[in-house]
């Protein structure tokens, strides 16, 4: 069974607490893991990116000279891509980077990250956090009392 010490905000040692060993003790996943943090960060793009095709660039629907006799070059229309003010060939569109993960993959990434954080022994159980105002000043206190100043905290 795992254990973990519990602390007071004061970070005094209060007890022990007993932890499941299917969620803290299992062998990690990383690769479960990194596919997790990959879902997580292509979800949060935005995916707003956009260039406009000759299609969409305003004018240049009248051909710019003759096809013949002017001694310079052919040319259709003045948005071509390789105009000055023209269109972007093959251009970024908007498009939809979200991905998908099951739900037995989510918590086996969360089971997986929790364990690696027991075995690294940098999980930390506070027994209560309570204020008697919501002040960052406090929370700050507790950190420091935790030496958590730096660190990464879940709550």
């Amino acid at each position: 069974m795992a254990r973990v010490e519990m602390l007071n905000i004061k970070g005094e040692k209060i007890g022990v607490i007993d932890l499941k060993d299917e969620i803290f003790n299992i062998e990690p996943h990383l690769d479960v893991m990194w596919r997790y943090v990959d879902m997580q960060l292509s979800n949060r793009r935005a995916g707003t990116a956009s260039t406009k095709t000759r299609g969409e660039v305003r004018g240049g629907g009248r051909k710019p000279w003759p096809q013949k006799h002017t001694g310079r070059a052919r040319h259709g229309s003045i948005r071509s891509p390789i105009w000055r003010h023209g269109a972007v060939a093959h251009g970024p569109k908007p498009r939809d980077w979200s991905k998908k993960l099951n739900k037995k993959m989510k918590r086996l990434a969360l089971k997986s990250a929790l364990s690696v954080k027991y075995r690294d022994e940098k999980l930390i159980v506070i027994d209560d956090i309570k204020f008697d105002q919501p002040k960052t000043k406090n929370m700050k206190e507790v950190l420091e009392n935790m030496n958590l100043k730096e660190e990464k905290v879940l709550f």
